[in-house]
């Protein structure tokens, strides 16, 4: 005799764990972000989870099918997070401009879930609604389907690997950012320019630009890209 399908949400914890919190997906959600944050992504265990919780770490399986699935859930929280509050103007540069500075600021302030996450395709109702997004800017400016694709596609791609780079920044020890921030003061701006005549010259701009993330510069780049190949398209 089959076995009766017991419907997702029935399984469920509905009694408080002992601490007395009713657990969530967004409440495991949240606690997973912080546990990241203090411990890295080594840190991130259902037994770990579980504690913090005060419930047994089989209770979460009732929630994610698995830690791959809490994995993907934290992403797309992430996303969420960056679109919440975002709404289009019907100005597409400046539609475009907005959500991928929200993304990457979002992924960022998560250096540790960012670089668990940033790779991954959750297929999840925040990640979808943030495509949806993004083709609907540049379908209704007008890019044809296959520009629509690629710039998307460069659009996307670059966000998450920019948030994937700054994050990795963030997520190592102050002592070892203070040590790589220094080497554009120390060594690469004592070059002499006899050896190094390009170094020596930008050297005063580079200690200052390099401590920065180049995602605002690479995103304006990607987009008078895109407005070039609108202009072209409308001549």
């Amino acid at each position: 005799m089959a076995k009766r399908v017991v419907p997702e949400e029935k399984r469920r914890r509905r009694r408080p764990t002992r601490s007395g919190t009713v657990l969530s997906e967004r409440l495991i959600v949240e606690t997973a972000l912080r546990l990241l944050r203090e411990h890295g992504s080594t840190g991130l265990t259902a037994r770990r989870l579980g504690l913090a919780l005060d419930c047994d770490p089989s209770t979460l399986y009732r929630y994610f099918r698995g830690m791959d699935e809490l994995t993907l859930a934290i992403g797309d929280a992430l996303i969420g997070e960056a679109l919440r509050g975002w709404r289009a103007t019907g100005e597409w540069r400046t539609d475009l401009h907005a959500i991928g500075l929200r993304i990457h600021t979002a992924y960022v302030g998560h250096p540790q879930a960012a670089q668990l996450t940033a790779s991954r395709v959750t297929g999840r109702a925040n990640e979808l609604a943030a495509d949806e997004a993004v083709l609907d800017v540049l379908r209704t400016a007008g890019f044809p389907l296959a520009d629509t694709v690629r710039i998307y596609h460069a659009f996307i791609d670059q966000t998450l690997a920019f948030a994937a780079l700054d994050a990795a920044s963030l997520a190592l020890p102050r002592a070892t950012q203070r040590a790589d921030d220094a080497m554009w003061r120390s060594t690469y701006a004592r070059l002499p320019a006899e050896t190094h005549p390009r170094i020596a010259e930008a050297a005063p701009l580079l200690s200052t630009h390099m401590l920065t993330s180049a995602y605002p510069t690479a995103l304006e780049m990607l987009l008078d890209s895109a407005q070039a190949t609108l202009t072209r398209l409308s001549s």
